[in-house]
């Protein structure tokens, strides 16, 4: 049975080439396992930086951040996209904007629903699962093409 969401998309930057509301949701869709309310927002390098620095005590703009507010039915949280840093590193590892912006969207639904990365044995489940959403998808492997990986939370 497919899980009903609610997805709000912000754009809070000044990029031109982030994805369209119809790509986040079909990403989100493939990810989601449970009823959600999310609240994903593309933001710019300044706000990147200022919500990696006060929820992570990181003076940087980081590609992707979660925040889950509720676990219960339907869970609830955000997702945090950085468009510069998201495209910064499509090109230093010659990957596909688009595809790069699917992975990281899956990333955090994935984080969302509890799905971790800090444990090697944690990390090693989402990737599987990740990797498995993304062909779905119709995308490659993220970790094998490229030999790359997320960046920690």
């Amino acid at each position: 049975m497919e899980k009903s969401f609610k997805l709000m998309v912000q754009y809070a930057t000044n990029s031109t080439d982030a994805p369209t509301r119809p790509q986040f949701r079909r990403w989100v869709k493939a990810a989601l396992m449970q009823e959600a309310e999310i609240v994903l927002r593309i933001v710019d390098e300044a706000e990147g930086c200022e919500l990696n620095h006060q929820f992570r005590d990181k003076d940087y703009a980081t590609n992707v951040l979660t925040f889950v507010y509720d676990d219960t039915q339907p869970l609830t949280g955000d997702i945090v996209l950085c468009a510069p840093v998201v495209s910064k590193e499509s090109q230093q590892q010659h990957k596909n904007l688009i595809a790069h912006y699917a992975h990281l969207t899956v990333h955090g639904v994935l984080h969302l629903q509890g799905y971790d990365h800090i444990e090697e044995a944690e990390a090693v489940v989402m990737e599987q699962m990740e990797t498995q959403i993304l062909a779905r998808l119709g995308y490659d492997d993220p970790y094998t093409e490229h030999g790359d990986a997320i960046s920690p939370q």
